[in-house]
C-alpha cells in the first residue's frame, strides 16, 4: 500500500533474537577454561608492567619520604633553624625566644645558649631573633632558616593592622627568595576564653592571604600553647627551596681568624658550624657570602658539641668551648684533584697574530718603502723639467695621501647586504662629475623639484645657531609624540658618519642576520663559554650527586659538626665578617663544578613597587643570587620570543620583567634574585628589584637603537626633501643604502643629496604629509660594564 516510500523502520540492535538463541550461541565453562589466556601471558601485558612500575615508585617515594623523615629528627641531623620574625615593630620576639630555648633546654637558671638539644622532644634547635628593620639581616636568616615562624600580636585588633609595612616588604622578599616551611605565633591573647576565641579569629582571617595554605597558626602565650607546638613540629616534614638544597652550606656558629706568615695581606678564615643539605668536599671551591669564593685548605670533622643525648652540664654550646671540641677526623685537599680556583681567562693577545717576519720579508718591505718615498706623482702633460724640479716629494705624497683618504671616504659608504634592503643597493662611487651645478640635478627629476631651490639656498645660507634654534623649534613642534623614546639627534661638529660609526641598519629587526662572534669586545676574552650550557649542567649535577653517593673519604657528611680553613682571604674582609657575625649569620655553599668562573648571565628582573628611584642600565649594583653576593653593573633588555635579537632599555621599567645581563661567576639555575641599590651617603642598600636566573649565554644578542629624525621640507606627491637629518652631503651618500620610514606608517629610500648642509630627497611608497617626520633607524650591540669590585662585605 506504500508503495516504494513506505516507510522502514531500522531493526533492534542486539546479538540474539530470542533466548532460546542466546542458549546456542552460548559457550560452556569447560570450553572458556580451555580458551582462556593463562596467567603467564596476563603478567606479561603492558597493563600489568604499567602496574608494577607505578607500585614500585609509590614504593621507592614511601621509603625516601620516611628515610627523609629519620634524619631529619634524628641524632645525625643538625640542629633545625627556627626563624622569630615580628610582623610588626610592637611585637616582642626577645621573650617568645627564650620561652622556647627554656622549653627545648635542661638549663634551670643563666643564661641559654642559642642552640640546644632536648632529649623529651629528641629535637635540637637554632632560635635566632630576626631584628626589625634591618632588611640585609632578614634576608640572611631567611636563606638558612628551616622554619620561619611569624610572631603576631592580639593587641593590634582594634586597628587590623597586625603586619606593617616593613613586615610586608619583607615577606615579599622572602617570597622570592623561596618559602620554607612557616608558622605564625600569636601573642598577646585574652585570657578569657571567648574573647581569646574571638581574638584568633580576627588574627586568622587577617593574616591568611599573607601566607601559604598550609601555614598554620598558634598560640604562642603559655608554657602549655609552646608544648603543644613542639610535639608537632617535631613529627613535621619539613620543606625547604629547591635551590638551597643543590649545593651543601653551613651557618657559622663561629667564626675566627688566624694570621698568614707566608702573607701578611691575607689570612686563614676559620668557620665552624654543621654542613647542611650534602656532603662538602674538601676539594671543592667555597664561598663565603659577602666575601668571595676561595680555596680550602683542611677541614676537621669534629665531636658534636651538642649531641641529642647529652648530659646536663653539656648541654649548651658555649662559644668558648667550641675550640676545645674533640677532632674526630682532619681532610686535607689533594693537589691533583683540588678544584682551581679559575676566575678570569688569560687571552694572549698574539694568538690570532701571524709568525714573525723573517729577515728576508723585512728587508723587501724596507725596499719597497724607499722607492715608494723616491716615486713621484704623475705630472700634468706639458710640464718642463724646470717647472718639475719644484714639485717636493713629500708635499705630493701627502696631497696624493689626503686625496685618497678623501676617495677612500667616498667609496665606504654603509651598505645592506643582498636581500637585507628593501631597494635595490645603492653603493657609492667615485663619480668625477659629481660637482656639477645642482641645477641640472634637480631638471633630471621633475619641474616640481625645481622649485626647492630657492628655498635650499635660503637653508644654506644659515649660520650654525640658526640652524640649532630652528631644529629646537621643530622638536619643540613634535615634543607631544613620546612614542619614540630612541631619538637622537645629529651633532653639528662631528659628521654622523664617524659619531655612529659603530651602527648598522637592519631590514628587520626580526629576520635579518646577525654575527654573535663579530667584534667583540676584550672583556669577552676573560669570560668562559659552554657549548651546551643544558647539557653542561646536567653532567655537574649528575657529577655531584654521584660524589654524595659514593661516600668519599675527602667528604665532610651531611650533619656533621665541622671545622673549615679558609686559605687567601684579605684580612680587612676577615675583620669585617668577624664584625658582621654579630647581627647576621656569616654563611657558606660549596660550589659547583665551573661555578668560579666568569661568563654572562642573564636574569629575568622585575623592580619591586615599593622602590621609587630610577634605575638606569650600566648603574653599579649589588646582586644576591641564591648564597652568593657581587657587585654588577647590568644593562636591561627586552626579551623577544621569536627573535634572537633582543633591544636595550635604557632603564628598568616597574611593572613588568625585563632581562638584566651583567659579567659574573658562572651559576646553574634555578637561583632566585634579589637586587640592591646603594643609598647616597653610605646607608643601608635598599632593595630595588627581584627575579631569577634564566641563563648563561654571551651569544644572547642585545642591540642598543637609535632613531635619526629629519623633516619635510618640500613634499611631492612620493617624494619629498628632509633635512636636519644630516649636516653635509657625506652623511647622506654613506647612509643612502639604509632604508627609512616616517611616523605616519610610509617607508621609503634616499634617493640622493640636495645642496651642501645635508638635505638629501627621499622616495616613500605612499603620499607624505607635511607634519610627519622621517625616521632612521640604527642598531649596534651592547655590552654590560665588566665591575670594578665583585664582592661586598655583608652589613660592611
Amino acid at each position: 500500500m506504500g508503495g516504494s516510500r513506505a516507510q522502514v523502520n531500522k531493526a533492534h540492535k542486539t546479538r540474539f533474537s530470542s533466548k532460546s538463541s542466546r542458549n546456542i550461541h552460548k559457550i560452556s565453562q569447560k570450553d572458556k577454561n580451555r580458551i582462556a589466556k593463562s596467567s603467564k601471558n596476563v603478567t606479561q601485558g603492558a597493563r600489568a608492567a604499567r602496574l608494577q612500575r607505578n607500585k614500585m615508585l609509590r614504593e621507592q617515594k614511601k621509603a625516601a619520604i620516611l628515610k627523609e623523615k629519620r634524619a631529619s629528627s634524628g641524632s645525625a641531623s643538625p640542629p633545625r633553624v627556627i626563624i622569630l620574625f615580628p610582623l610588626s615593630a610592637s611585637v616582642n620576639v626577645s621573650s617568645l625566644a627564650e620561652d622556647i630555648l627554656r622549653l627545648l633546654s635542661t638549663e634551670v637558671s643563666g643564661a641559654v645558649p642559642s642552640t640546644v638539644a632536648s632529649s623529651e622532644y629528641k629535637l635540637r634547635a637554632t632560635v635566632l631573633q630576626a631584628p626589625h628593620g634591618d632588611l640585609l639581616s632578614c634576608m640572611e636568616m631567611a636563606k638558612v632558616a628551616d622554619l620561619i615562624a611569624f610572631v603576631a600580636s592580639a593587641t593590634e585588633e582594634s586597628t587590623c593592622a597586625f603586619i606593617d609595612s616593613f613586615g610586608s616588604h619583607c615577606l615579599s622578599v622572602f617570597r622570592s627568595l623561596g618559602l620554607p616551611s612557616t608558622v605564625v605565633f600569636i601573642r598577646d591573647l585574652p585570657t578569657e576564653i571567648k574573647r581569646r576565641n574571638d581574638a584568633k579569629k580576627i588574627v586568622i582571617s587577617s593574616l591568611t592571604s599573607e601566607f601559604p595554605e598550609d601555614c598554620k597558626f598558634y598560640p604562642a602565650d603559655s608554657k602549655d600553647d609552646l608544648h603543644k607546638f613542639m610535639w608537632l613540629f617535631k613529627e613535621q616534614r619539613l620543606t625547604a627551596p629547591h635551590w638551597r638544597n643543590q649545593r651543601p652550606y653551613l651557618m657559622a656558629q663561629k667564626v675566627d681568624l688566624v694570621p698568614d706568615d707566608s702573607s701578611p695581606e691575607k689570612c686563614i678564615l676559620l668557620l665552624s658550624g654543621y654542613t647542611r643539605a650534602h656532603s662538602l668536599s674538601v676539594n671543592q671551591l667555597v664561598h663565603v657570602s659577602g666575601a668571595g669564593d676561595f680555596q680550602l685548605s683542611k677541614i676537621e670533622i669534629m665531636k658534636d658539641p651538642i649531641p641529642l643525648n647529652a648530659r646536663k652540664d653539656h648541654n649548651a654550646m658555649d662559644s668558648d668551648d667550641i675550640q676545645d671540641v674533640e677532632v674526630i677526623r682532619s681532610l686535607t685537599p689533594d693537589p691533583l684533584s683540588q678544584e682551581p680556583l679559575l676566575v678570569e681567562n688569560v687571552p694572549d693577545p698574539l694568538a690570532g697574530e701571524q709568525t714573525w717576519p723573517t729577515e728576508a720579508e723585512m728587508a723587501d718591505a724596507e725596499r719597497n718603502q724607499k722607492q715608494k718615498r723616491m716615486k713621484k706623482r704623475t705630472l700634468p702633460r706639458g710640464t718642463s723639467e724646470y717647472q718639475a724640479a719644484w714639485i717636493i716629494d713629500d708635499t705630493d705624497e701627502e696631497d696624493s695621501t689626503a686625496e685618497d683618504d678623501d676617495d677612500d671616504d667616498d667609496e665606504d659608504g654603509m651598505v645592506l647586504d643582498e636581500g637585507e634592503s628593501g631597494f635595490p643597493s645603492q653603493e657609492v662611487t667615485n663619480n668625477p662629475d659629481f660637482e656639477e651645478d645642482q641645477t641640472s640635478l634637480y631638471l633630471r627629476d621633475s619641474d616640481e623639484e625645481t622649485e626647492n631651490d630657492s628655498v635650499m639656498m635660503e637653508g644654506e645660507n644659515l649660520t650654525r645657531e640658526q640652524i640649532e634654534d630652528e631644529i629646537k623649534k621643530i622638536k619643540e613642534a613634535h615634543a607631544e609624540d613620546e612614542e619614540f623614546p630612541d631619538e637622537v639627534d645629529t651633532p653639528l661638529d662631528v659628521p654622523a658618519r664617524k659619531r655612529f660609526a659603530k651602527y648598522r641598519g637592519l631590514k628587520s629587526f626580526r629576520t635579518s642576520s646577525w654575527d654573535p662572534k663579530e667584534s667583540l669586545p676584550p672583556e669577552y676574552a676573560r669570560i668562559f663559554a659552554f657549548d651546551n650550557f643544558a647539557r653542561t649542567q646536567k653532567h655537574v649535577i649528575a657529577k655531584a650527586l654521584k660524589m654524595e653517593q659514593e661516600g668519599r673519604d675527602d667528604c665532610a657528611p651531611a650533619g656533621s659538626y665541622a671545622r673549615l680553613y679558609i686559605k687567601d682571604v684579605p684580612l680587612h674582609v676577615a675583620s669585617k665578617l668577624c664584625a658582621a657575625f654579630r647581627t647576621a649569620p656569616v654563611i657558606l655553599c660549596g660550589l659547583l663544578q665551573h661555578e668560579s668562573k666568569m661568563s654572562v648571565l642573564h636574569f629575568s628582573i622585575k623592580k619591586v613597587d615599593s622602590y621609587d628611584a630610577p634605575i638606569k642600565t650600566k648603574e653599579e649594583l649589588i646582586f644576591h643570587v641564591g648564597f652568593r653576593q657581587f657587585v654588577a653593573r647590568p644593562i636591561f633588555s627586552t626579551n623577544n620570543i621569536n627573535s634572537d635579537k633582543h633591544k636595550v632599555e635604557r632603564f628598568l621599567h616597574a611593572g613588568r620583567f625585563s632581562i638584566a645581563s651583567i659579567y659574573a661567576p658562572i651559576s646553574f639555575p634555578p637561583l632566585p634574585l634579589i637586587v640592591l641599590k646603594g643609598v647616597a651617603g653610605g646607608g643601608t642598600p635598599a632593595i630595588a628589584a627581584v627575579g631569577s636566573l634564566r641563563s648563561v649565554d654571551p651569544d644572547r644578542i642585545i642591540l642598543k637603537k637609535i632613531i635619526l629624525t629629519g623633516y619635510p621640507q618640500k613634499v611631492s606627491k612620493l617624494k619629498a626633501t628632509v633635512r636636519y637629518m644630516f649636516h653635509n652631503p657625506e652623511d647622506v651618500r654613506w647612509f643612502k643604502p639604509v632604508e627609512v620610514w616616517t611616523k605616519c606608517g610610509r617607508r621609503g629610500r634616499v634617493k640622493e643629496p640636495v645642496g651642501t648642509h645635508g638635505s638629501m630627497k627621499c622616495i616613500f611608497n605612499g603620499g607624505l604629509q607635511q607634519h610627519d617626520t622621517v625616521c632612521l633607524s640604527l642598531y649596534k650591540r651592547a655590552y654590560p660594564k665588566w665591575p670594578e669590585h665583585r664582592f661586598p662585605v655583608l652589613n660592611a
